[in-house]
């Protein structure tokens, strides 16, 4: 909540833009987000504890890269409704060049990449006005096999990591709010984050019925927090029940998700009740998940940064 003033999804085979148009294809992704919230299925928190797979965001298991925005929730998607036992993932042609293969029949899932272009046209245009050519985004389309769907993988990409008991995930979580310097302000009943003041309010620890969910909450504070003129520079204007707050929301529910997975709690939806303002903006706007999945994306890291760093600052002191 906001007071008012107060990570791949390229490289290998299966990689193209898509014989539909790009529109269609930001209408397709989002219409599948907005029948799951009108089920009542929040795409970034779903049930995982009926999942096989481990809390974590889904890599490309040949690069190692974390993928990110949008990519995210349609990958843990299919990781839950298919139960895969991982969140590796690979194309058609980075399989075989590990040494293993796609199993035959085996179905794969659609990813996406924007990117952005400049037609001849535009380019003749420009050059006989003298001005900058203005470039064009466009989605490329992507297919990519979980581990779980391909043979003769080198073993360890089959692993799965084992879970963190709560003991081992709060000093993490602590040591990244320390490591982030926000203003945290205990007290009070209500959970929030003040952009004119620039500080965060939350409940003592005790108030929460879990420990885990102080985390969360702060989690989806800090979220906000990152939206600051003087970090991530977003939109933080919005009163409540505007657009422009739903949309804010939408991120730092999206963003805690992300940062949760990545230190082994379990994401949940802290304001179901904005569910009705989400629809409302993703039904005007198709490209607007996209957009709140990216920016979720660059919270998430901005805010994991800070984990970064606090261990390099352990492993230097314990090298002392």
């Amino acid at each position: 909540m906001r007071a008012k003033h107060k990570r791949s999804g390229s490289g290998g085979a299966g990689a193209g833009r898509s014989g539909r148009t790009g529109a269609s294809l930001y209408q397709e992704i989002t219409d599948r987000i907005i029948a799951e919230l009108e089920r009542g299925t929040v795409p970034w928190v779903k049930p995982w504890g009926s999942a096989k797979a481990g809390l974590g965001l889904p890599s490309n298991a040949a690069t190692g890269r974390a993928y990110s925005g949008i990519n995210i929730l349609i990958l843990w998607g299919a990781v839950i409704e298919r139960s895969y036992l991982s969140q590796n993932w690979l194309t058609f042609r980075q399989a075989l060049a590990l040494g293993g293969n796609v199993r035959k029949g085996e179905h794969g899932t659609t990813i996406v990449h924007a990117d952005r272009f400049v037609p001849k046209d535009e380019k003749e245009r420009a050059k006989a006005d003298g001005d900058e050519p203005q470039a064009v985004p466009f989605l490329k389309r992507f297919t990519v096999f979980n581990v779980a769907q391909c043979d003769n993988l080198p073993e360890h990409l089959y692993a799965a990591a084992e879970p963190l008991p709560v003991r081992q995930i709060v000093p993490q979580a602590e040591a990244l709010i320390h490591g982030c310097g926000a203003d945290f302000r205990i007290g009070g009943d209500r959970a929030f984050y003040m952009p004119s003041g620039d500080y965060i309010q939350v409940p003592p620890q005790p108030a929460f019925f879990q420990q885990i969910d102080y985390y969360r909450t702060c989690f989806h504070e800090l979220g906000h927090w990152t939206g600051h003129p003087s970090r991530l520079a977003r939109d933080l204007s919005g009163s409540f029940g505007s657009k422009a707050y739903a949309r804010e929301e939408l991120v730092a529910e999206i963003s805690a998700a992300f940062v949760c997975s990545t230190l082994g709690i379990e994401p949940t939806v802290r304001h179901a009740d904005y569910i009705g303002s989400w629809l409302k903006v993703l039904r005007e706007d198709n490209r607007a998940i996209f957009r709140a999945a990216s920016h979720a994306s660059k919270a998430a890291d901005f805010l994991l940064g800070f984990q970064a760093d606090a261990e390099g600052t352990d492993r230097e002191e314990i090298a002392a």
